[in-house]
């Protein structure tokens, strides 16, 4: 009994330490500026404004989560196309195993690599194709780590799918490509959630590539935008603490829809 009450003692205390910043971030944006400047520490406002909220409102925020969502749901799906025929190829066919090794760790080193590195590069191909400051640019450029990512995640649930399975279906006369998309992917539909809700949380966080190939205001994502609201002479901590708090809702919304799917994705996808 003693030591119950001890485990969930420091299940509550822990909980307080995680959720005391959101407490705190959602309390801020609905301070007003004299409140949240000032020396006393309350987690409540005094008096509750909404002029934060008003504020982004007239940057037209919404706007901004479009951009972000359109970019997001982009460089989610193109990864998965692209990364699940690659996963199953080095999983499945009987490649050489120096190419098999040597393709991984090229991967691995791309997604190691810092993202300013393949700035400069990457900019004259986006010149070059008429995309810069474009949401399909960003897209193409957030592959550079989305895809290495969403290969090597899939190649684990690719394994975690018994082969026998595809023998089976391989001897009714079905097509590799009816294999793949009839057999492989039902069974490992947890892995693939799994994954692309962290590719949505990647390119929805990502700053550098927003930064650099977007200069258009109202194409900016929520990354960005976020930037603007600190300058030389202000941060303006109220309308960060409403953008923050909004900008989690989508992301919070999507896990919340897939939540039993994800689950089973991070068990290994197959029971």
């Amino acid at each position: 009994m003693w030591r119950e009450a001890f485990h969930a003692a420091c299940a509550f205390a822990l909980t307080a330490v995680f959720l005391l910043p959101i407490l705190w971030m959602i309390g801020t944006s609905f301070k007003p500026p004299v409140e949240y400047v000032s020396t006393s520490v309350d987690l409540l406002p005094d008096a509750v404004t909404l002029e934060h909220y008003r504020q982004l409102a007239d940057d037209d925020i919404l706007g901004k989560v479009m951009n972000s969502l359109l970019v997001a749901f982009g460089t989610t799906a193109l990864a998965l196309i692209a990364a699940f025929p690659a996963a199953y190829a080095l999983v499945r066919l009987r490649l050489p195993r120096r190419l098999d090794i040597g393709f991984l760790l090229f991967v691995l080193l791309i997604k190691l690599a810092p993202p300013i590195v393949l700035a400069i590069p990457l900019y004259q191909v986006l010149r070059a194709l008429g995309l810069l400051d474009t949401l399909l640019g960003l897209v193409l450029v957030y592959q550079v780590y989305a895809l290495p990512f969403a290969i090597w995640m899939l190649i684990g649930f690719v394994r975690d799918v018994p082969i026998s399975y595809e023998e089976a279906a391989l001897i009714d006369g079905a097509s590799l490509l009816q294999r793949m998309t009839r057999v492989v992917v039902p069974i490992m539909l947890p892995g693939l959630t799994a994954t692309a809700i962290f590719l949505m949380i990647l390119s929805w966080n990502e700053f550098v590539y927003a930064l650099l190939f977007i200069q258009t205001p109202s194409k900016f994502t929520l990354p960005t935008y976020i930037a603007t609201l600190i300058t030389e002479d202000e941060t303006f901590w109220g309308r960060l603490a409403a953008i923050g708090l909004l900008a989690s809702l989508p992301i919070l919304a999507l896990v919340g829809v897939v939540q039993k799917k994800l689950t089973m994705g991070f068990a290994g996808g197959l029971k």
